[in-house]
């Protein structure tokens, strides 16, 4: 099925679906009044971090909000209708990390506590705080991806009160209030040992690889501002072996390039993913049609 349709600001609707999964171009403010209530399993996203990555040019995009007051006021709309179709009983997945300040924007250098404003706004709508997990990153990385005064070792030399430790990454786990019907039976399923368990129950996920993502480069537009940083697929899988069943649907109303629905549909769930940005929707379509075919191929042990 495909539903295009242009506004007077470029603003572009689509939509593609293949065997079993759904990609929306759009709004996820607007698209994600089109889902039936009660309809998703799981949901595993990366939002917007505020303004620390400008995705578009579009007055649509959350991560053009110019302070994070305003960022919090435009993803509640998206909180709110992620509640709405969920399932009782399930969750939600939101990776995210902090943001840094700065001198020239913020009038100092610091951080902003993102993680504590979205779990307020998460509450505010309704949903339960049900844990968290830290994910290490590389401080050496991190230092020569965003230039941080904070990571250098001649700042630490010069004077290390300006010296930090790097950013963790975070995934923040909600679950909507009432019973879940459908147990989701991970073991039992063949998705997760005991073994795997005792390595992941820890507070902290020390073995994500940052690399370990699909292409971001195909993603690419000329207006990019700033680079895309797609969610690392070992941590899609764990999030969708985890907490949902073989044949459920996973949601990403921040669809990026495709990485969650790869994720789900490795895992033989469905997918539906909304993107706002052409370029990136098109990267998951295409991402998607060749996850799709990998997961029909027979299997040699089969």
């Amino acid at each position: 099925m495909t539903d295009t349709s242009e506004a007077v600001d470029g603003y572009v609707e689509d939509e593609v679906s293949g065997d079993g999964w759904t990609m929306k171009l759009g709004d996820s403010c607007e698209r994600l009044t089109e889902v039936d209530d009660a309809t998703v399993d799981l949901s595993v996203y990366s939002p917007p971090f505020s303004s620390l990555y400008t995705y578009s040019p579009s007055p649509r995009d959350i991560g053009n909000c110019g302070n994070l007051t305003e960022f919090l006021a435009h993803y509640r709309y998206v909180i709110s209708h992620v509640m709405r179709v969920t399932k009782p009983g399930r969750l939600t997945a939101v990776h995210l990390a902090q943001v840094a300040t700065q001198l020239a924007k913020d009038g100092v250098i610091g951080i902003t506590d993102l993680r504590g404003a979205v779990i307020a706004a998460y509450l505010a709508e309704g949903w339960v705080y049900h844990g968290d997990i830290t994910v290490d990153k590389n401080p050496q990385a991190q230092a020569i991806r965003t230039h941080s005064k904070a990571l250098l070792f001649v700042q630490m030399e010069k004077d290390s009160t300006w010296s930090r430790p790097a950013l963790a990454d975070y995934v923040l786990l909600f679950r909507k209030p009432g019973d879940n019907i459908t147990p989701v039976t991970p073991v039992a399923n063949g998705d997760v040992t005991r073994e795997d368990w005792i390595r992941w129950a820890s507070p902290c996920w020390y073995d994500i690889r940052e690399s370990d993502t699909l292409n971001a480069a195909e993603g690419r537009s000329e207006a990019d501002e700033r680079h895309i940083c797609p969610l690392q697929l070992p941590l899609i899988d764990r999030c969708v072996r985890l907490w949902s069943n073989p044949g459920e649907l996973v949601l990403s109303p921040f669809g990026g390039i495709g990485s969650e629905g790869v994720g789900a549909l490795r895992r033989s769930r469905r997918y539906l993913g909304i993107e706002l940005k052409p370029s990136y929707f098109a990267t998951a379509v295409s991402n998607l049609r060749r996850a799709e075919y990998e997961a029909a191929l027979p299997s040699l042990f089969a």
